[in-house]
């Protein structure tokens, strides 16, 4: 479980064909304090587990194995050496919930179809399949490449965040650009709520016995 609070961008340091998958290699500085082989690292918003850990003179090297399915579904498969990747470690029990609980399990892929300055802020707009559009509601949840956001506008078929200059700068969304693919999930407590109900309607629908 995470919250959507990035504290650093790594950058991918390797990315090559494994048994199984893809293997994952990111240098990180602060994620790396502390972490060991098992642990659960949220890369843009996706929760990877930690394989191998070895030192360099400026922080740490991560290695990860990420399954074709995952690869596939999130924007790490046009990731290339030296890309920024938003990293999170996963909370502790005690910590400080800052954004909103994140599971790192990405929904679906979005596109950035409007990014631009406005005044100090940011805006940034995001296509998104119907899949994630169904969650997204106004001042609701939703993690955009891992980061915990707010969304401002709703649209058919995308919305709108406003992004302050602060998470711009300490966040992979310094690099992204139009038309660049962005990892989404959708508020978690959406699609409980969306399950209970549909529960609930499927029972009230069901046929009564005839009366005696």
């Amino acid at each position: 479980m995470f919250t959507g609070i990035v504290e650093e961008t790594g950058s991918v340091q390797a990315i090559r064909p494994a048994p199984g998958g893809i293997g994952l290699w990111l240098r990180s500085r602060v994620c790396g304090r502390g972490i060991k082989a098992g642990d659960s690292l949220a890369v843009n918003g996706c929760c990877l587990t930690v394989e191998k850990i070895r030192p360099l003179k400026v922080g740490k090297l991560l290695q990860f194995a990420v399954l074709e399915e995952t690869w596939r579904r999130t924007n790490l498969q046009f990731a290339g050496t030296g890309a920024a990747v938003n990293l999170e470690r996963a909370l502790r029990a005690g910590d400080r919930l800052g954004g909103h609980f994140v599971t790192g399990h990405i929904d679906n892929l979005g596109k950035i179809t409007r990014w631009e300055q406005s005044g100090k802020d940011y805006l940034l707009e995001v296509a998104a399949p119907p899949d994630i559009m169904r969650y997204v509601v106004f001042k609701g949840s939703i993690a955009v490449d891992g980061i915990s956001l707010t969304v401002a506008k709703v649209g058919r078929k995308n919305f709108q965040v406003w992004i302050i200059p602060h998470t711009r700068a300490v966040t992979a969304l310094s690099q992204r650009q139009l038309g660049d693919a962005v990892n989404l999930e959708a508020d978690m407590l959406g699609k409980f709520v969306e399950r209970f109900v549909n529960a609930r309607l499927s029972q009230g629908r069901r046929p009564r016995g005839n009366a005696a």
